[in-house]
């Protein structure tokens, strides 16, 4: 079986979890007998090592444009690395000549992944559509970060969208998949009939269960010594990385010798520089370390969580938590906002910890009892690590998309016979 995957976006230099979630999924259906080929955006500049050529699936980059007017390089450059509507003519064209295809399966909503289902209408093969960030399970200061761009500015490219149904792709689509069961309920009942379809992301536990503290000292020699509070995730509003930064004075307070590291790659840079002058402000330059982006497949980040006391997820949007998987393959407590993804995984006090974000006080409850209680902690981690490796495993989900490949294929054959 071969499967085109369209994505709308694809830096490796920025990288991040949706970048690992198909990387996992690629990896996983190759080990079922599965084929895959990427149709991504070009990008411009050096784009560092492509883990996803190197790992054996064939990458194809597109042409496209923004049809936008009236706003600057720098908005125009923010839409394109998180919330942009992209257009493209070109992409059309390379899914319509890629051979023998038999499912397409778009990543992308919106225009691009309109322009995926014509193409898969028109060769009588299935579309699936997996949504990645949220549609309709989106908090309003999450729908209101990813539009900021667009202020001032006239998209003149909706007469495209008109053209392609975009508005009607989650109808138009043989299968949605989400991650998570608020989403795939809201998509059932604002698409009555559809083939909705809950699948988690999956996660390596082995790589995450080996042993790479060496690998995390050498990179971040300030760790050593240090109780550890661990942020991962890219630099960006939605991630909410200042919400702990204004928070760590306490934390010192109370758990003195606290480190609190802040790794991922930067989306926003605008944020990174408060972020990054909330830190001086606050006197904090001392207690905060910023990694950057961590070069995909390298075993720094296991390393890191293996090393840290806790992981911290205070996104103000999670449909999944990808993160949490991860730090529990590696050993790592888990200390994490009520978002639906984390709330669908972490029972409060058993596997992990949640808290409100409007409730400071939870998360430093939460935060002693990790620090200061190791039996609990420790009786959590092992629960979470469990769960990591029967439920969430890369190759039991893989095998589950493959069957939904096949049983689209099936009906799809079925209809045109």
């Amino acid at each position: 079986m071969r499967v085109a995957h369209v994505l709308r976006k694809y830096v490796p230099r920025e990288w991040g979890g949706t970048e690992s979630v198909l990387l996992r999924l690629l990896r996983g259906l190759r080990a079922c007998g599965t084929q895959g080929v990427v149709f991504c955006p070009r990008a411009e500049g050096d784009l560092g090592r492509d883990p996803i050529a190197e790992d054996g699936t064939e990458v194809r980059r597109y042409r496209y444009f923004l049809p936008i007017s009236g706003i600057s390089r720098a908005q125009r450059e923010q839409l394109v690395r998180l919330g942009g509507n992209l257009m493209s003519f070109d992409l059309g064209g390379q899914l319509w000549r890629e051979p023998s295809l038999d499912v397409i399966h778009s990543h992308a909503l919106n225009r691009l992944g309109a322009m995926a289902w014509r193409v898969a209408r028109r060769r009588g093969i299935p579309l699936v559509l997996t949504i990645h960030g949220g549609v309709y399970d989106l908090p309003e200061a999450v729908r209101s970060s990813l539009t900021e761009p667009l202020k001032g500015g006239f998209e003149w490219g909706r007469v495209f969208g008109w053209l392609l149904q975009s508005r009607n792709l989650l109808d138009n689509a043989d299968a949605v998949i989400t991650c998570n069961p608020r989403e795939a309920e809201l998509v059932a009942a604002k698409h009555p009939g559809k083939r909705v379809v809950v699948q988690p992301h999956g996660v390596e536990t082995a790589r995450f269960s080996e042993n790479h503290v060496e690998a995390a000292r050498t990179a971040c020699p300030r760790l050593v010594g240090k109780k550890v509070v661990l942020v991962v995730g890219r630099v960006d509003p939605a991630k909410n990385q200042d919400w702990v930064v204004s928070q760590f004075r306490e934390v010192l307070a109370r758990h003195p010798g606290c480190l609190l590291v802040l790794a991922g790659a930067c989306t926003n840079p605008v944020y990174r520089a408060k972020l990054a002058a909330l830190v001086e402000s606050s006197g904090l330059a001392g207690n905060v370390l910023m990694t950057g982006g961590i070069e995909p497949g390298s075993p720094v980040l296991a390393g890191l969580m293996q090393l840290s006391d806790v992981l911290v997820v205070p996104s103000l949007s999670e449909t999944f938590g990808l993160v949490i998987l991860e730090a529990w393959a590696a050993g790592t407590a888990v200390l994490s906002s009520k978002t639906s993804g984390a709330c669908s995984l972490v029972q409060s006090g058993v596997n992990g910890w949640l808290f409100d974000l409007a409730e400071p006080a939870e998360f430093h409850r939460g935060l002693d009892e990790i620090l200061s209680n190791p039996s609990r902690r420790n009786a959590a981690v092992e629960l979470g690590s469990r769960i990591a490796r029967d439920d969430y495993d890369v190759l039991v989900l893989s095998r589950r998309i493959r069957e939904l490949y096949e049983t689209l294929v099936e009906i799809k054959g079925g209809n045109r016979s």
